[in-house]
């Protein structure tokens, strides 16, 4: 560190008084003063949103003199940090789990209740943010949340998206897209700083000069640039006085405005550049279907590295003199590939810019780096095409291939002539059209890599990179995901937080391992009893939302069976359709029979160009349209889909399920979070034992879960013997009255023929998912759900002890085990009363 970089007449002393401690105290006066001096509003013209938008901005104001602070201690004490660089964070809304952890939840609730207003009102109308949208963001959300509680160094960088990924609505049981503008009415939660921006260069040519002792310099120029403009969002840890920062980049053009083109009277062309520039922050994902979508999506990828790594080695050069000892105070990490292209872009600054040695740079880059890898799927590796990259990173294209050879170099050392490792482990892959693939830029370019969950790592370590772990095992680590119980259990289902702290007291909610405790109530009959009282409660409240977004009525005291997610094949929401029609016609077969009345709830949105995702959605509403309306059935089975699925609708639903449909393939899913979430929550599982099923099992006991279907060797020996689904379709007849349904239209009679995609898929397509092999176990282990159901007694205990032995799936664990034998960066206590 340079000496003397904090000045004896520091800020300190100004901002970090008693007397600003008071004045922040007091959250009534920020928030009477934003509704007056910032919203303009007086008890005439006030509106609901005002309220809203008041109390989030001070609540904000309150956060930013410990933010402040925390980022002047983490300086002067010179605290190794942890850089957290996703693509997504899906943070969903702030205003509910700000309060819990600032502990002034009830305060803010009573003030507002003085003024005619509920906070749970108030707090309904906060829009999600639209930063994210699958377990990927949702899991950086966690560990922000970990972060902060547990007082580690850290900072989340993303991108400050105007537009999320999409608003789902349904038409016709269709799945049509709409423009989701979460910040039309702004957002009180973050802080503008224009004066922290980069510029971000794209396309160009490069110069290669030789210099007098051989070597080479390279230089970029000519290139088309953005800015990248920072936006701030303080994150608060529960109970402390640590705040964090999350950095959002929105790009912005380097000229606004030419006035050249706007005197000749060409208005178009005079904010073009601004348009083209503004694009890149624009919407999360873009359709990469056509190449302006992959076009765009590669440049939203650049642009938020380099304006990351100008970021962190801004506030590195201001005190320090070389980059000796940068990983030593400095770890960052990749969640997924999305951000892969900051290791040639670290390695570019530190040879083009700071002028280090190949061998040095690159050094440095691999301490620096540590990769989570999110999927097994061969597809869902990304993959860009050489001609994209010299079209718009013609040094990073230069760079990855210096790279390439030099690891090709030490692979070749390692295994001599094994050209089946140089071509597996190799960045560039010589197919008809070279790619670079970024997973193993990202293994090539991290010192660690870890999976998600057990299963994940030891299919990551044997099928999907085995070269990679063959000759580094030491670099792969599994890290098995975990939630926050701040948000998914204190916030999300009040009631049962406070049954539990009534019980054992809160020391749950920052160490969710003394969660255990209720485990000795199982058999205390008020206990059990106030639980399925809760319960009840929590499926009224959801019944109503469902009756008024779907118009479907639900009783509560149906079972209410829930399977929610991204919509994909492999998470198999199609098995649980063809399920469920089977219960249909079981029930039409035998309309005077006694069954478990039942709900299934589906959530998820299908990616806009997956044509099969798409056409599940709607074979579930049209399922659900006939079931539904169907007298034999009554109030036995219904069927919904809820639209828009997002972070505050899976907190009404998630308090609210008894059963929580975990059931993708075997060996596909790399971990999940959303069984975690259920279960802390009181609901049973009825899983394949795939992604962190397999250590829920473990860990809750496979006796208090459902567990049915192949193991993931079972579906890997089923595929290479020579799977015929047509065997399964032939051998049990009631699969194949089911499969038979969808082909003669019985769920579509106006529209013939729009379910034979799926059908082709199951018989004509080879089943990749293993579908039809599953369906009977999968009918055989919800039968098994129907006869615990109806004794509630035992449900109940079943129910408690998944909440009391879900300790070790939270955040918090997970975030300790990286920090400790990832990151090696430790917690800094902050205490502004000292």
């Amino acid at each position: 560190m340079k000496e003397g970089f904090i000045p004896k007449n520091d800020f300190r002393s100004i901002f970090f008084t008693d007397k600003a401690d008071e004045c922040l105290s007091d959250v009534k006066s920020m928030f009477l003063n934003s509704l007056e001096y910032t919203l303009v509003k007086d008890t005439t013209t006030v509106k609901p949103w005002d309220i809203y938008y008041a109390l989030s901005t001070a609540l904000r104001n309150r956060l930013i003199e410990r933010w402040l602070r925390t980022q002047y201690e983490y300086r002067k004490q010179d605290v190794k940090k942890v850089h957290y660089l996703s693509m997504e964070f899906l943070m969903g809304r702030l205003l509910g789990n700000t309060l819990i952890n600032l502990d002034m939840y009830d305060k803010s609730y009573d003030m507002l209740k003085e003024m005619g207003y509920a906070l749970e009102d108030i707090a309904e109308l906060e829009p999600d943010m639209g930063l994210g949208n699958g377990g990927l963001g949702r899991l950086a959300a966690c560990f922000l949340d970990s972060l902060a509680t547990h007082q580690y160094p850290a900072y989340g960088y993303g991108i400050r998206y105007e537009f999320g990924i999409f608003k789902q609505g349904i038409v016709q049981g269709y799945q049509v897209e709409e423009p989701d503008h979460w910040l039309k009415k702004g957002n009180p939660w973050e802080i503008h700083r224009p004066d922290i921006t980069y510029r971000v260069r794209f396309g160009g040519k490069v110069e290669s000069i030789g210099n007098p002792d051989g070597s080479m310099h390279h230089i970029w120029h000519d290139s088309k640039d953005v800015m990248a403009v920072a936006w701030d969002i303080p994150i608060p840890g529960y109970k402390v006085d640590n705040v964090n920062n999350l950095r959002l980049w929105q790009a912005t053009a380097t000229d606004e405005f030419d006035l050249d083109y706007f005197n000749s009277g060409d208005y178009v062309r005079a904010v073009e550049q601004k348009n083209i520039s503004e694009n890149i922050s624009k919407v999360l994902y873009p359709n990469d279907n056509v190449h302006l979508g992959r076009v765009l999506r590669l440049k939203q990828e650049y642009f938020f590295v380099s304006a990351t790594l100008q970021d962190i080695l801004s506030a590195w050069k201001r005190d320090a003199d070389s980059f000796t000892d940068f990983p030593e105070k400095n770890a960052i990490q990749l969640n997924d590939t999305h951000p892969a292209l900051a290791i040639p872009e670290l390695l570019r600054i530190l040879i083009d810019e700071e002028h280090l040695s190949f061998d040095k740079a690159w050094d440095i880059v691999r301490r620096t780096f540590s990769y989570t890898n999110h999927t097994v799927l061969p597809e869902a590796l990304e993959r860009w095409s050489v001609s994209l990259f010299q079209e718009l990173l013609p040094r990073h294209l230069m760079l990855i291939y210096q790279i390439n050879e030099y690891v090709m170099s030490e692979v070749n050392a390692s295994y001599p002539g094994d050209f089946v490792k140089l071509r597996n482990m190799s960045v560039i892959e010589e197919a008809q059209e070279k790619s670079i693939r970024m997973a193993q830029l990202s293994i090539h370019g991290s010192h660690t890599v870890n999976g998600v969950a057990e299963l994940h790592t030891r299919i990551l370590k044997e099928k999907v990179f085995p070269d990679f772990f063959q000759m580094n095992p030491h670099k792969f680590q599994a890290k098995t995901n975990g939630i926050t119980p701040r948000l998914w259990l204190k916030t999300s289902n009040p009631h049962l937080a406070s049954l539990i702290s009534e019980h054992i007291g809160d020391s749950w909610v920052r160490n969710l391992e003394n969660i255990s405790s209720i485990e000795s109530y199982i058999d205390d009959p008020d206990f059990r009893a106030s639980f399925l009282e809760i319960k009840q409660i929590n499926k009224k409240h959801l019944a109503k939302y469902i009756y008024k977004h779907t118009g479907i009525r639900i009783r509560s005291d149906m079972l209410f069976d829930a399977q929610v997610k991204r919509l994909h094949e492999y998470k198999r929401q199609l098995l649980n359709v063809l399920g469920t029609i089977a219960r249909y016609y079981q029930i039409k077969d035998n309309p005077g029979g006694d069954f478990v009345p039942r709900a299934v709830i589906f959530a998820g949105k299908a990616a806009p160009g997956y044509f099969l995702a798409k056409r599940i959605i709607k074979l579930i509403n049209n399922l659900g349209e006939i079931v539904n309306k169907d007298p034999d059935v009554a109030d036995r089975l219904k069927v919904i889909f809820l639209p828009n699925y997002c972070v505050s609708l899976a907190e009404k639903i998630i308090p609210a399920t008894d059963l929580s449909l975990q059931i993708s393939t075997a060996g596909f899913e790399a971990s999940g979070t959303g069984n975690m979430k259920f279960a802390l929550n009181g609901a049973l599982t009825l899983g394949t034992l795939d992604g962190a099923n397999v250590e829920m099992a473990e860990h809750i006991g496979a006796e208090n879960m459902f567990i049915f279907g192949l193991h993931a060797e079972e579906v890997s020996a089923l595929k290479d013997s020579g799977y015929d689904p047509f065997s399964y379709y032939n051998a049990d007849p009631e699969l194949k009255r089911v499969v038979d349904s969808l082909q003669n239209d019985s769920f579509c009679p106006d529209e013939p023929g729009i379910f034979d995609p799926i059908v082709k898929s199951l018989l004509e397509q080879g089943d990749r998912y293993m579908i039809m092999a599953d369906f009977r176990s999968f009918v055989d282990a919800s039968n098994r759900v129907d006869a615990l159901y109806r004794n509630k007694d035992e449900w109940a205990k079943k129910a408690i002890l998944n909440i009391a032995r879900c300790g070790w799936f939270s955040s918090d664990r997970t975030i300790k085990e990286y920090a400790d034998e990832i990151w090696k960066i430790k917690p800094l206590v902050l205490d502004l009363h000292q």
